[in-house]
């Protein structure tokens, strides 16, 4: 199934727009990948909804973004709170983060 996803890159910002699932991470990876240096700033705003391969994607993008000095996140598409409290990410999408009580 093709993916109606779309990402646009302005200075430092990712903006991600449509579903972000399967077809849609392994479109969109390829063209991330070589640009996620330059990135500080994802902005979720557009985007409609995330299954896991959009959370793995997105987690992937925070820990370059954070890489790079930055890590905002803007926007919460839905099923995205679901997926992280899943897989016990913190908001910034990391996956190193310590969950409460523990």
């Amino acid at each position: 199934m093709a993916s109606d996803a779309s990402a646009r890159i302005e200075g430092d910002a990712l903006f991600l727009a449509g579903t972000l699932d399967r077809a849609a991470a392994v479109t969109l990876w390829p063209q991330l990948a070589r640009q996620a240096g330059q990135l500080r700033r994802l902005d979720l705003n557009a985007v409609e909804r995330v299954d896991s391969a959009g959370v793995a994607l997105l987690a992937e993008l925070a820990a370059r973004l954070r890489g790079n000095g930055g890590g905002a996140i803007t926007g919460t598409p839905a099923g995205l709170d679901e997926l992280r409290a899943a897989y016990r990410l913190s908001p910034s999408l990391d996956f190193n983060a310590s969950t409460a009580g523990s």
